[in-house]
């Protein structure tokens, strides 16, 4: 620990080490968002290139977030280790190796792998990213700095596979994937020269009873497990309604080409509006009172998208990723808030909750479309977010957490 810098001191709001972080995680989470996403605009290419089926190709996005999902707590667990910084530094270095490796395969079970690596090394981004924003940022900004990194995230991948896709009709698809790891490779660079030292860091033990105790210690809590639950749904909520609202506007009445249905990811740029602005709301009124707000507008835009004309479809889509991202953002930054000493374990099952409900959900969306259509669509995805919304109010009514010395958790 820096001698000059006492303990309790930690990043406030306009500092330069407060800027300096929020830089650091905003470019880290842009990068390792847009490696992970990459090859998702190019599917139908690598189905030609490499004579695959659709579902086949699709693996060189489930690839990676599968291991990505997977490899989350035990990253975290080697983050209260060896420190956040070290693992989110050395994560960021190996993905920009393995997506730049990406672009020479020469079959492909060697871009499956690669690209299932590439999830591996990811994930010690986001499972240390969570905790060092607990640690190191003071209470009444990271509500902000939590929305900033999460905005990084949502436009990582939205970019990602505009870069992708840009550069795969300039040159080829292997150009797409380089210049990706590229980006990755600068990143690091960046990140490595930004992000303040860990001055509140407190290494923990990774023996097998020190860790039984973390784990009943964040079940024990409260708040935390409803958290997890908030994260399944709401990821299972967005991937579903992504996934199949192309199938809608493909088809007849509305017919669009697949050119104007990626553009659909533009959405994203709401997304990071939204999970900034929700940060610095709920570091002003508290997380309990804007969380089930978020929720409610995610409600009402998903019942929108039941018109019949293309207009306020595209509405009712903005309201619900504003109001999916927002909810993201104080749901996650609530969850470093609650967890204490086990922030880095809490946030990787945050979000290995987050991501599996994507997968789970994301894939029962599919049975609801074969059986009614769109409406099948939002009856059930109305039910996901309606069971969000009653999670929300349960987590209004859990009386905030003290902390030492008698002080209270504004969250």
């Amino acid at each position: 620990m820096n001698p000059q810098i006492a303990p309790q001191e930690r990043l406030e709001a306009g500092s330069a080490g407060y800027r300096k972080a929020n830089l650091a995680l905003f470019v880290a989470g842009f990068a390792c968002f847009a490696m992970l996403y990459g090859t998702q605009p190019i599917l139908p290419l690598l189905v030609d290139v490499f004579g695959v089926s659709p579902a086949t190709a699709s693996l060189t996005v489930s690839a990676g977030t599968i291991t990505l999902a997977a490899l989350l707590i035990p990253a975290s667990i080697l983050s209260d280790r060896f420190g956040r910084q070290t693992v989110m530094r050395w994560s960021l270095v190996a993905a920009a190796v393995f997506a730049t490796l990406s672009a020479l395969v020469t079959d492909f079970t060697q871009l499956l792998v690669l690209r299932g690596l590439l999830g591996i090394a990811i994930a010690g981004v986001p499972a240390a990213a969570m905790a060092y924003l607990g640690e190191e940022i003071a209470p009444s900004a990271q509500g902000r700095a939590m929305g900033l990194y999460i905005a990084g995230n949502a436009f990582g991948g939205m970019s990602g596979r505009f870069l992708s896709a840009v550069l795969t009709d300039l040159g080829d698809w292997r150009l797409g994937l380089a210049a990706l790891g590229v980006l990755g490779a600068i990143a690091a660079f960046l990140f490595w020269r930004a992000l303040p030292p860990s001055h509140h860091f407190r290494r923990r033990s990774i023996a097998l009873p020190a860790l039984w105790r973390d784990v009943v210690s964040v079940y024990g809590d409260r708040g935390l497990p409803w958290l997890f639950v908030t994260a399944f749904l709401l990821m299972g909520s967005f991937v579903g309604l992504y996934n199949f609202l192309g199938f809608r506007l493909v088809s007849a009445p509305f017919e669009l080409s697949p050119a104007w249905i990626g553009a659909i990811f533009l959405m994203y740029v709401i997304g990071s509006w939204a999970s900034a602005w929700a940060g610095r709301l709920a570091d002003r009124i508290g997380r309990r009172n804007v969380l089930w707000v978020m929720i409610c507008i995610a409600a009402s835009g998903l019942l929108v998208t039941l018109a019949e004309h293309l207009v306020p479809i595209i509405i009712g889509l903005a309201l619900f990723t504003f109001g999916f991202f927002g909810a993201h953002s104080v749901a996650s930054g609530w969850v470093g808030r609650r967890a204490g000493e086990q922030r880095a374990l809490a946030a990787a099952i945050y979000l290995s909750s987050y991501y599996l409900g994507g997968s789970v959900v994301g894939s029962a969306t599919g049975l609801a479309w074969t059986a009614a259509a769109w409406p099948g669509v939002v009856a059930m995805l109305g039910c996901t977010v309606g069971a969000v919304l009653l999670v929300s109010l349960r987590l209004r009514a859990i009386p905030r957490k003290d902390l030492p010395g008698g002080a209270a958790l504004a969250a």
